[in-house]
């Protein structure tokens, strides 16, 4: 075959190498596009892996993805009333804290931010 003749269509990766590479960028700590540069694949391929993985997980029995949720208090009830919130801690150690009063549209655009890496 002829360097103009060779093929240039996708890779075909199996279900588990698809499901590996979803894996993979989760935990990576980088943006899509930097992942799919150092893993030859395009950011649309990654999206509909990590898509299909996250359905696979949704639908496994006994999966869940609800958390344990321990909630302590070291200061009194009346400082808590004052200054009560909502902290979250996800994923790589980031970690959201809001106060009461919190404006929840600003909450809704940084979730969406953080979603799509």
């Amino acid at each position: 075959m002829s360097e103009e003749q060779v093929s240039t269509a996708p890779r075909q990766r199996s279900r588990a190498e698809a499901d590996q590479l979803a894996a993979e960028f989760e935990t990576s700590g980088l943006s899509r596009r930097e992942f799919c540069r150092t893993h030859g694949l395009n950011v649309s391929t990654l999206d509909i892996y990590r898509k299909r993985l996250r359905q696979a997980r949704s639908e496994t029995p006994g999966a869940s993805r609800w958390v344990a949720v321990d909630v302590a208090s070291a200061t009194p009830a009346a400082d808590r009333a004052a200054t009560s919130g909502l902290a979250v801690v996800l994923a790589k150690g980031r970690r959201i804290e809001v106060e009461r009063g919190f404006d929840t549209a600003t909450l809704e655009q940084l979730l969406s931010v953080l979603e799509r890496n």
